[in-house]
């Protein structure tokens, strides 16, 4: 199905400016810690995620765009040259949480 709409982005849909949580910043930093040295091909960009969530009430979209713009912050690219994504959602035991990330060139037709 298509609608003729444009896009709401995240950055559209709440008023003021917001603030990163202690919680989020830890969360920055221990990612960053545990990334390893990666080479970024060249854009457009294709990237995969798979979020390994205990809980399964957590949405598939939630970690996505914290994820992203950490990964953009340590290996600096700009997270709009990215063209195409596929995110998928895995259960796993409490304790076993995980992210797993790709990134590749999108090959233009």
């Amino acid at each position: 199905m298509k609608i003729d709409i444009k896009p709401l982005s995240v950055n559209k849909c709440w008023k003021g400016r917001r603030f990163k949580t202690d919680e989020y910043k830890k969360y920055e930093k221990d990612v960053r810690f545990l990334l390893g040295s990666l080479k970024i091909p060249n854009p457009p960009y294709k990237v995969f995620y798979t979020f390994g969530f205990s809980s399964a009430s957590s949405d598939i979209d939630n970690p996505v765009k914290p994820f992203q713009d950490i990964l953009s912050k340590e290996y600096g690219f700009n997270d709009k040259l990215i063209f195409e994504m596929n995110v998928k959602r895995v259960k796993v035991k409490k304790g076993n949480e995980f992210v797993e990330f790709t990134i590749t060139e999108l090959k233009k037709d």
